[in-house]
């Protein structure tokens, strides 16, 4: 599945361990940061959505292979695509990329969730739609 989105991450110091490489948890902050400018390209603010909608989405589960380390100072691409739509969720295929090859990737599937409580709501409809719009299988 190509990816519909991408964003350029650059490796900062901070990013990396003892041994100068990416620091494993960093790779799920990129792929976040990814999801985000994704939903931002596809015309919402997620903040905006807890005032408007009263929805918040929130990681449910998570799977990620750790291919190639990645290391101070690279210039990487974090990927999005959606692999499945459900009625409360939306879940992931999203690559950490260097050059073109891949140094991790993962399946991330997010909950859409009532802002108040936290139970599980449908997906709006207007996000639903633009997804669709823009997905690529």
């Amino acid at each position: 599945m190509k990816p519909i989105f991408s964003i350029p991450v650059r490796v900062y110091y901070e990013d990396t361990d003892a041994a100068g490489v990416v620091y494993y948890a960093n790779y799920l902050k990129f792929m976040e940061r990814a999801r985000t400018e994704w939903l931002r390209q596809l015309g919402f603010e997620q903040d905006e959505l807890v005032r408007r909608s009263g929805v918040l989405f929130a990681v449910r589960s998570i799977t990620a292979d750790f291919i190639k380390p990645a290391r101070f100072n690279d210039l990487l691409q974090a990927t999005v695509a959606v692999q499945r739509v459900g009625g409360a969720s939306l879940t992931f295929a999203q690559t950490i990329e260097r050059d073109g090859a891949a140094l991790c990737q993962g399946e991330v599937k997010i909950a859409c969730l009532a802002a108040g409580d936290f139970t599980p709501r449908a997906v709006p409809r207007d996000i639903l739609e633009r997804v669709e719009a823009h997905r690529l299988t």
